[in-house]
């Protein structure tokens, strides 16, 4: 059966779906043309779960938002200026705009929208070929101007337009492409690609939110590697995202075999595996595959050549978890994501001695209170930051990190690890010093903590023994 013949049911099911039905009559009653466009038709083609429902409509803005107003239950502004109207009807998010026509002017951060009269119009304008696709309701009639459903048989990614016209009109179509060519498996074709390359500093013009957007999608898809590669091949990585890309000139004693940019999207790809793997069916864990990307940004700078011909990297966990806090923030990241983010490529490293000899439980509580909520995502990010080929050395590694591993679940259910404090709170070291709140309090509690960690559990009297020899110790 043809593709297109194997997803008319899909699209017949969308059009019947109670909040497209009643959408559509809604229109239809007021006079106005409208066509479910781009997402959804073409996920029906390739046989993938529809997510989004988006219509194109003759209607203005002020047209839509009169004639959606009495089915929904919810609207909101998701961005009226460039045609949007979204609402909430019967169960369904669904997003109706205008027929369009935007165009970036240079230096302009913001499309300027102008609407337009036709369908045909309004595919030709759009980003590739594969999202120009409409489907006329309640005709469910195919509209094809630019080969769409051609191109996405073929998995091919282009564009209705040149694609230096296409790009030079909406910058971010660029990231798009790099997304697109991760989330769906398609493939740029040259004059893309080319486009690409002429038009990099074109990206600059984008807000930085807009980029940190783009930057998120990609790598929540389940394989982001290619995306990455046309963007650090083309130079938009440069511009966006530069401390990868610059990765690649740097090779290391650790990981003969590859460069730290490949081994950078192979950590990445083996922490993706691990997510799906440990926590299946939940939504992308953003913050993981961010620090694995970034992990070892901090090794160009940190390169230092010895003796020998070894190469280290000293502290390169510490100057490249500084990297990415400037970077993130630059981007516009939450500021709880940087933080997070940045906590995991600096305890990147800290696991990388284990092996070799035996930790104390007082080295496995540290481990877990620097890691803090963060330890299930530093336990993949460690497990994935083993890339060598040595087969017996990984077998090696695995079997010590699931050792360590189990000393943590012993430790937790031994003495609540996750939640250490000192034998004595604030209030029981002044009652027990005869102290006012101050200075002092806080160094006896970081003592006790401290003794905590090395030892364990002391108990409340045990505890007050140790305090009072710590606070008589100051005093001689």
């Amino acid at each position: 059966m043809h593709p297109v013949a194997a997803a008319m049911p899909r699209l017949t099911a969308l059009a019947e779906r109670e909040s497209v039905r009643r959408v559509v009559d809604a229109f239809e009653a007021a006079g106005h043309e409208i066509a479910l466009v781009g997402g959804p038709v073409r996920d029906a083609l390739l046989d993938r779960e529809v997510h989004d429902l988006d219509l194109t409509t003759s209607a203005r803005p002020e047209e839509s938002a009169a004639i959606l107003k009495p089915i929904a239950s919810a609207m909101w502004d998701v961005g009226r200026a460039f045609g949007t109207v979204a609402v909430w009807v019967s169960g369904d998010a669904v997003e109706v705009t205008t027929y369009r026509k935007d165009a970036y002017v240079p230096s302009s951060r913001k499309p300027e929208v102008v609407f337009g009269d036709t369908l045909d119009g309004d595919l030709r304008r759009r980003d590739f070929t594969m999202n120009a696709i409409a489907v006329r309701l309640p005709s469910l009639t195919i509209v094809d101007p630019s080969d769409g459903i051609a191109a996405v048989l073929d998995r091919r990614l282009t564009t209705p337009s040149p694609a230096v016209e296409s790009f030079d009109e909406d910058p971010l179509r660029m990231l798009r492409a790099a997304r697109f060519t991760s989330q769906l498996g398609f493939v740029l074709d040259d004059e893309g690609v080319r486009a690409m390359t002429a038009l990099a500093e074109r990206i600059d013009v984008v807000s930085q939110e807009r980029v940190r957007e783009e930057l998120v999608k990609l790598l929540s898809a389940d394989r982001p590697g290619a995306g990455l590669e046309l963007l650090v091949a083309t130079g938009l990585a440069d511009r966006v995202l530069p401390e990868v890309p610059a990765l690649r000139l740097t090779r290391d004693g650790e990981h003969r075999h590859k460069d730290v940019y490949q081994h950078s999207l192979q950590v990445l790809q083996q922490a993706i595996d691990l997510e799906h793997e440990r926590f299946p069916g939940q939504a992308p864990d953003v913050v993981l595959r961010f620090a694995a990307l970034l992990h070892d940004i901090g090794k160009p700078a940190t390169r230092r050549f010895e003796a020998g011909g070894l190469v280290t990297f000293h502290h390169h966990d510490i100057v490249g978890a500084k990297l990415a806090r400037k970077r993130l923030k630059a981007l516009r990241f939450p500021n709880i994501e940087v933080d997070r983010i940045a906590t995991l490529i600096e305890l990147h490293q800290r696991f990388f001695g284990y092996g070799e000899g035996a930790w104390t439980d007082s080295a496995v509580r540290r481990y877990v209170r620097d890691a803090g909520e963060l330890l299930p995502q530093l336990h993949l990010l460690t497990r994935a930051d083993v890339t060598t080929r040595n087969e017996r050395k990984a077998r090696r590694l695995a079997s010590a990190y699931d050792d360590l591993e189990q000393r943590i679940a012993e430790l937790v259910d031994q003495e609540e690890l996750d939640s250490i404090r000192p034998d004595l709170d604030g209030e029981a070291i002044m009652r027990e010093l005869g102290l006012k709140p101050g200075p002092v309090v806080g160094a006896a509690y970081r003592f006790l903590l401290e003794t905590r960690m090395d030892e364990g559990p002391l108990g409340e009297e045990e505890a007050k023994r140790r305090l009072r020899e710590w606070w008589a110790s100051r005093s001689t």
